[in-house]
């Protein structure tokens, strides 16, 4: 609900979360495959320089959905304890007593962002693991 007012006010951090969302999926592709190219390139070329480069793109694209999904949070803040909580409460839509489970829920469903941003912290610290072997 809380998106759906974002939408229709044409709330500008929505429509850029939703367009980093789309390049970020790409970008971390591409370093996923830059990540597996750097030890065959560095082989068949013979240039660390060049391979060290790749694993350095590949690290920073990578780290795309670690910063998308820290801009996000305060898009989902906003969504959840700007509209969408005080629009159930004033609409009478939940009891007083229910409203704190409500704000601990939406807190919860926020938070799942920063999940998904250590998430894919350890992706990263993952790769690197795998690349030093």
């Amino acid at each position: 609900m809380g998106h759906a007012l974002q939408d229709k006010l044409g709330y500008q951090p929505l429509h850029i979360r939703t367009q980093l969302v789309g390049i970020a999926s790409k970008i971390e592709r591409i370093g996923a495959g830059l990540m597996i190219a750097v030890p065959l390139v560095t082989a068949i070329f013979r240039l660390p320089a060049a391979g060290l480069l790749m694993f350095l793109a590949g690290l920073a694209s990578l780290g795309t959905p670690v910063f998308v999904h820290l801009l996000t949070l305060p898009v989902e803040w906003d969504a959840s304890f700007r509209r969408a909580l005080p629009l159930l409460e004033a609409g009478g839509y939940l009891e007083k007593k229910d409203l704190r489970v409500a704000r601990r829920i939406l807190t919860a469903c926020a938070l799942t962002y920063v999940a998904s941003s250590l998430a894919a912290l350890l992706n990263l610290a993952r790769w690197i693991a795998l690349l030093r072997r």
